[in-house]
């Protein structure tokens, strides 16, 4: 058996996490030896690894605070993996260190990533980043997410040899259409049924740009009063004031519910009319994926590879541009009864030709195999 040992930042609920988790649900247990080390705590995905029968390490570091104890740990836990897989900047660099001790066979990189501007980074990821950027000629590979990602890193010194696009994959089995999914929803939040119902999920972060999003909605609202939106997300509470100030600075407090993070996001997803990724930064948003399964249309600001993902099967706009993205939304409200099924239709038929799990598994399969 192959044994890899996986190192991230943390294991709370993102999109790394997320990937990681569905890594390790599909790929073939008997072929490897799999272990999972969280430079923080476990979090709700490491929970979730953990039912899966696999092993979950924490080392409790404080975000940003080098400790040696916490290398030491790693490196008595990696010493006989055959491959190291980190997820994120910060774990790069540690598995980096890590790696020169304990010697595995491979070392593989993961970047999830596009957007490196100063003003939508902290000083020390962007740091991180740089100097990641001169260590990336002495790892094995870089798995990037993201054309998008794959390119920023190129262009900011990564090494262009290393680097490999693998996008997030889908499990099509638990994201498809719930066809009483409306119903149940307007009678849990007692919400109207003649409603449209906009979703956005996303935990409270600058690069979602909730703010793009509710400006829009406050255009949209100028012109119509029939719907709500929905914000589901880690810290998409009412004890996040500066999201409420946002609502009630755009007239929307009475369009808006938020749900906090949810277990039930196909049930969402399939009760949504028109999913809205505003973000002025991505990766590979999985959430944009997740909602197309579920024949969700959606509109998406043009970053990171969100306009790849939705294709011809929805709307892209510029990134923080309310003005257009109201634009774009009204336009998907006014589309025919037979586009809007047409549409619905392509959406999950390219994710399941293009992005489904077994297919992404099959080139993770071959990064650990191959020479």
């Amino acid at each position: 058996m192959i044994k890899i040992i996986h190192i991230i930042t943390g294991l709370g609920n993102g999109g790394a996490e997320t990937m990681l988790y569905k890594l390790l649900e599909s790929i073939n247990k008997n072929k490897y030896e799999l272990e999972v080390i969280s430079m923080m705590d476990k979090g709700i995905t490491g929970l979730k690894i953990e039912k899966l029968g696999i092993k979950v390490h924490t080392l409790n570091m404080k975000r940003g605070v080098p400790n040696l104890s916490a290398i030491r740990k790693t490196i008595n836990l990696c010493k006989n993996a055959d491959i190291i897989q980190s997820w994120m900047y910060h774990a790069d660099l540690f598995s980096f260190i890590v790696s020169r001790f304990c010697k595995p066979k491979k070392l593989i990189w993961g970047i999830r990533r596009s957007n490196l501007e100063w003003d939508k980074n902290k000083k020390s990821t962007i740091m991180i980043a740089k100097i990641n950027s001169i260590l990336s000629r002495y790892v094995d590979n870089i798995v990037s997410c993201s054309i998008a990602a794959t390119e920023v890193h190129r262009k900011i010194g990564f090494d262009k040899k290393k680097l490999i696009t693998i996008p997030n994959g889908f499990a099509i089995n638990k994201f498809y259409n719930i066809k009483e999914a409306k119903a149940k929803l307007c009678k849990q939040f007692n919400i109207s049924s003649e409603k449209k119902i906009f979703t956005l999920v996303g935990r409270w972060e600058i690069l979602k740009d909730h703010e793009n999003c509710l400006k829009a909605l406050r255009i949209l609202s100028e012109r119509r009063d029939d719907f709500v939106l929905i914000l589901c997300g880690t810290n998409i509470t009412e004890e996040n004031e500066k999201l409420l100030n946002m609502i009630e600075e755009n007239k929307l407090k009475d369009k808006v519910l938020l749900l906090g993070r949810r277990d039930d996001v196909p049930e969402i997803m399939s009760a949504t009319h028109i999913y809205i990724s505003s973000s002025s930064g991505e990766g590979f948003p999985n959430v944009i994926g997740e909602a197309m399964a579920c024949e969700t249309i959606c509109v998406v600001t043009d970053v990171g590879d969100s306009a790849y993902i939705v294709g011809e099967t929805g709307e892209i706009v510029p990134r923080k541009n309310p003005l257009l993205l109201a634009k774009a939304i009204e336009k998907v409200l006014n589309y025919s009864e037979e586009q809007k099924k047409n549409k619905r239709k392509l959406a999950r038929q390219r994710i399941v030709d293009n992005f489904e799990i077994s297919n992404i598994i099959k080139k993770y399969n071959k990064l650990y195999e191959g020479d």
